[in-house]
């Protein structure tokens, strides 16, 4: 049987770049003990890696998760087009079990790692938005579709870019975002009309607000309505992005500069 550190030879052989997908110590001593340099690419870099990539969100879709770390790390200068990348991540276990060679492409700076890394909100904001949006996409309300729509970031202009539809449950409340108690209660307004605002740092700023940015010039994909033209249009006449859940596939897009950045299928999350 091939011992320990020729199996790690052995695999990284002719790759440019290693990335390492929430690796273990003793996995990341292995590859170091080589004289390679791995990416680190995880919530947190526990490992204190010298090359790290923040993972924000725990992409269930392999191929999601491989194009979020490349981006990040072409966007930290880890890597470039052109270059191959040997990706150890993990599958079936909790613990990388597998490892996947990709080619490096100008394409995969779709600006999904910008979305977290260099918008104006806090990264853990926007996860957390998320993943209310994703719970709700998977539960509904008492188990019907629903829609709903979340403003992050960029707050006060995006209060003057809005109006109020109806009297705001958060006026004189501090209360963020990613506390349960408060994620039951978006869940619960977001059966009612308009979009939540929510600041840079997690505060609920807002609720039934009628964003009124202009739609002239924002192109979103077929099928989506006035709903996701809203949630574009305010992320180009703001420094806010978007994340919207549709009542009719069930599917969560993110927008940011009046483009659709992201989209996932809560059931499939």
């Amino acid at each position: 049987m091939m011992d320990s550190p020729d199996l790690v030879a052995d695999i990284v052989t002719d790759v440019d770049e290693v990335f390492l997908f929430s690796p273990g110590q003793s996995l990341y001593d292995a590859f170091e003990d080589l004289e390679e340099t791995p990416v680190v690419v995880a919530p947190t870099n526990d490992l204190d890696a010298a090359s790290f990539v923040e993972l924000p969100l725990e992409f269930r879709d392999v191929r999601d998760r491989i194009r979020f770390g490349l981006e990040g790390g072409m966007n930290a200068g880890l890597t470039t087009p052109g270059e191959t990348v040997l990706a150890v991540l993990p599958i079936f276990a909790d613990t990388p079990d597998a490892t996947v060679r990709v080619t490096v492409e100008e394409s995969m700076q779709s600006g999904i790692y910008d979305l977290f890394a260099n918008s104006r909100a806090e990264p853990a904001v926007i996860r957390d938005v998320f993943e209310v949006a994703i719970e709700l996409g998977k539960k509904g309300q008492k188990g019907k579709p629903v829609g709903a729509l979340f403003v992050v970031g960029d707050a006060g202009k995006t209060m003057n870019h809005s109006r109020p539809l109806s009297y705001n449950p958060f006026e004189k409340s501090h209360v963020h975002v990613g506390d349960p108690i408060v994620d039951v209660m978006l869940k619960e307004f977001s059966r009612l009309d308009g979009a939540f605002v929510i600041s840079d740092s997690g505060k609920i700023v807002s609720s039934y607000r009628y964003l009124e940015p202009a739609a002239e010039g924002v192109d979103i994909p077929k099928g989506l309505g006035a709903r996701h033209m809203a949630a574009a249009a305010i992320t180009r006449d703001t420094n806010a992005v978007s994340i919207a859940l549709s009542e009719s596939d069930g599917h969560v897009r993110a927008f940011k500069s009046g483009e659709l950045i992201l989209k996932l299928d809560p059931e499939e999350y």
